[in-house]
């Protein structure tokens, strides 16, 4: 597969089949994402794969914290800025329209998309959830770079018939899972992944987020 195909083909995946990832798979996938660039060479990322127990671990704990302050816990890095603006919000906007109408859920049923949205706390039941830890010290560059690794991730995935859902709803309990998790005391959570083989049967699955033409976001000077 091309990198080109790969870039094409790659969605966010929101079914899985219950279909477990061998594990000789998932260290060649983060073996190789390892070649991921980064400024200096500091590979400022670290990635925890759960399976099993572990990951329900984190599931149990997520559902725990949010019966009792569905909102999450505080944090000084949220996942989207305050007063967001356009075109940034029309676009957050219209991929939430285009996700619950390929669901069948309408705007007026609130329940029915909350309910479904708290399929983010597990994992989308992918059998392997990835979650990528940075050092509280590292400055913006840092955290490009792990998002660099975490795009290797997700297009070395497609190679191998994978999918996978970045998940940066995890900041919301940052707090909790650092102390789950026994990261260091500079430690923190960036965000989650979920992978595995997808179930494209999946009426969420059959929902691709639209991208702004060229024009919009890039120009050429001579």
């Amino acid at each position: 597969m091309k990198v080109s195909e790969a870039l094409e083909k790659r969605m966010s995946v929101r079914g899985f089949l219950d279909k477990p990832v061998p594990r000789d798979i998932l260290e060649s996938l983060l073996t190789t994402a390892q070649r991921s660039p980064s400024g200096g060479n500091l590979q400022p990322w670290r990635v925890i794969a759960l399976t099993g127990a572990s990951k329900q671990a984190v599931i149990d704990l997520a559902a725990a914290k949010l019966a009792k302050n569905p909102a999450g816990e505080p944090t000084d890095r949220p996942v989207y800025p305050e007063n967001l603006w356009e075109p940034h919000r029309s676009r957050r906007f219209a991929v939430g329209e285009a996700l619950y109408g390929a669901l069948g859920i309408p705007r007026e049923d609130k329940i029915a998309r909350l309910t479904w949205f708290a399929n983010n706390f597990q994992f989308f039941n992918a059998p392997v959830a990835l979650m990528f830890v940075i050092d509280e010290r590292m400055g913006h560059g840092q955290w490009a770079h792990t998002g660099m690794f975490m795009q290797s991730i997700a297009l070395l995935a497609e190679e191998l018939g994978l999918g996978t859902c970045m998940q940066e709803c995890w900041a919301i309990l940052r707090p909790s899972l650092k102390e789950h998790l026994g990261l260091g005391e500079t430690e923190m959570l960036y965000c989650g992944m979920a992978l595995g083989y997808p179930d494209m049967d999946n009426p969420a699955n059959q929902m691709r987020s639209e991208r702004a033409p060229l024009e919009e976001f890039a120009e050429f000077r001579d």
